[in-house]
């Protein structure tokens, strides 16, 4: 374990922003005062808007998220709250990253180009340099991805790296990696945009301490749980950032977030709620910014157990639900309607197919083919994601008029994911973005890690393995499709919406992109923003 690292004379003034502070903070000068921070020469103007939008440098922005307490950490590999990734992005790259459409765009990877059976890969390196002034070669690609699969550590990356074969993998010069496969793989970019997939280099570092990385800034200081500082790293290859200093802030709680950003102590503030979005949409203090299709809602039934082992009544449940008031009821409104299919708006989302409307009377008869008429059911939910106690109670509701009787039993939010990934029936289920493949190879095939509706079909997974070997993009979409067809007609996943997720800034914060859905690139990037 690392030792913690002495608070900078800044932690020590300010230690982190928990609700209490952000509360006194609000509330008037006094706690304005006791929470005040240094060095914002690019603050912004009074005057919400003002600036005629051409890029400033300068200025420090303080960013609010949601943290992990005591025992947070800088390594890369380690991170799994949004804290840790927009923390990592900051100081580290990876070979690839998402677009809007969570396809893979190159990053350190100037290019890749397979072979002709997809089972090796040449990537080709762009000239970057890490901050020490060393500069980023193949030989520090493979040490980083051979530290994430050690059999001994539990690195985020580990699971998406296994088609790799990197004792066989090799870099015949500093700037070239060629990555042998263990089966043909179509969709291997997306190996190199995994998330926590990032590169460090060729040697031992103390993350928490000093962090060498390549990312567009450089490390000032670390107190887990609290604060962490970084600086613009003017060497970066992709354009230095315009600003000076960007600070990572700890709110647990929206409601410190919100508080901090309308009482001026930070200028982003991660993850808002729907009910805040809109109190605030109009407001001449903030802005509101909607990533859009970020996050599926759904219920997993389990199809390997009585009752969602008949395809039926799997179907019936589908037709049991009201889309449109489940987005409105739980959500807010802020949302879009789902159609029992993951990745909306992604590359290969089968947008052909027709959305599926409630229909209570074909559900009853359904459910009386399949002997279930008068079923009962346990729905599984926790607080541990905005919307799903709402929508389980809105759903159990919709279920009555089918004759349905749903029980809703509501779990700790300490064990809810792992609760609900083997045991139970029928439970509220949440995800970030991701490639529809991941969500696939994760989530669906037999031998799936976190296989929540326990879908197994040996004929699936055959479907998965020839999307995988198949070299022509528009064949590929076409297995897509015809899989996401079968998911659609008798999966496990009733994807009843689309959240957005809601950012606030400050009125003169500029460049947070807004067609960056959660978990891809230009999701909490830094080195575009500036303050106006």
């Amino acid at each position: 374990m690392h030792e913690t690292p002495a608070p900078s004379a800044r932690a020590h003034r300010f230690p982190g922003l928990h609700r209490r502070g952000f509360l006194a903070a609000a509330g008037g000068a006094a706690g304005l005062g006791a929470l005040a921070l240094t060095g914002c020469a690019g603050a912004p103007s009074d005057a919400p808007g003002k600036g005629d939008g051409t890029p400033r440098r300068g200025g420090r922005l303080r960013a609010a998220f949601a943290g992990g307490g005591a025992g947070e950490t800088l390594d890369p590999h380690l991170g799994n709250l949004f804290a840790d990734v927009a923390r990592s992005k900051a100081l580290f790259d990876k070979l690839a990253d998402y677009g809007p459409d969570l396809s893979a765009r190159p990053r350190l990877a100037a290019s890749w180009e397979p072979d002709s059976g997809l089972t090796r890969w040449r990537v080709t390196l762009r000239e970057a340099v890490f901050h020490d002034g060393r500069p980023v070669t193949a030989q520090d690609v493979l040490y980083s991805y051979r530290r994430i699969t050690d059999p001994a550590k539990a690195f985020r990356a580990k699971a998406s790296l296994e088609p790799v074969d990197l004792r066989a993998s090799r870099a015949p010069d500093a700037r070239t990696v060629e990555f042998v496969l263990k089966r043909p793989t179509a969709e291997f970019p997306n190996v190199l945009a995994a998330f926590g997939a990032y590169i460090v280099p060729e040697r031992p570092q103390d993350f928490d301490t000093a962090p060498v990385g390549s990312g567009p800034f450089r490390f000032v200081s670390f107190a887990p749980g609290r604060s962490t500082v970084v600086a613009r790293n003017d060497d970066y290859w992709d354009g230095a950032p315009y600003l000076d200093e960007l600070e990572f802030l700890v709110a647990n709680e929206e409601s410190a977030r919100v508080n901090a950003l309308l009482g001026g102590q930070v200028e982003y503030a991660h993850e808002l709620n729907p009910t805040t979005a809109r109190a605030h949409e109009r407001s001449d203090r903030i802005t509101i910014v909607r990533l859009r299709n970020s996050a599926m809602q759904s219920f997993v039934m389990k199809t390997d157990r009585p009752p969602f082992h008949d395809r039926r009544v799997r179907e019936a449940f589908f037709l049991i639900a009201d889309r449109e008031e489940l987005v409105n009821g739980a959500l807010s409104g802020a949302g879009e309607i789902g159609n029992d299919l993951f990745g909306k708006g992604c590359e290969y989302y089968a947008a052909a197919l027709p959305q599926r409307q409630q229909d209570i009377g074909r559900a009853r008869a359904l459910l009386r083919e399949a002997g279930a008429a008068g079923l009962r059911v346990t729905l599984d939910t926790s607080p541990v994601a905005a919307g799903f106690t709402e929508a389980a109670t809105i759903f159990r509701d919709q279920a009555a008029k089918a004759g349905v009787t749903v029980t809703v039993r509501t779990g700790s939010k300490d064990s809810y994911w792992k609760d609900i990934l083997d045991s139970g029936t029928l439970a509220s289920y949440r995800s970030g973005a991701m490639p529809i493949e991941s969500h696939i190879s994760q989530r669906l095939l037999t031998d799936s890690t976190t296989n929540a509706t326990r879908w197994r079909h040996k004929d699936f997974d055959a479907l998965y393995r020839q999307a995988q070997s198949t070299r022509d993009a528009g064949d590929r979409a076409a297995v897509y499709t015809r899989m996401q067809r079968r998911l659609h007609a008798e999966g496990g996943f009733l994807v009843w919406g689309f959240a957005d997720w809601i950012i606030g800034t400050a009125r003169g914060v500029r460049g947070v992109e807004a067609e960056a859905p959660a978990n891809s690139l230009d999701w909490a990037r830094f080195d575009k923003v500036w303050m106006a």
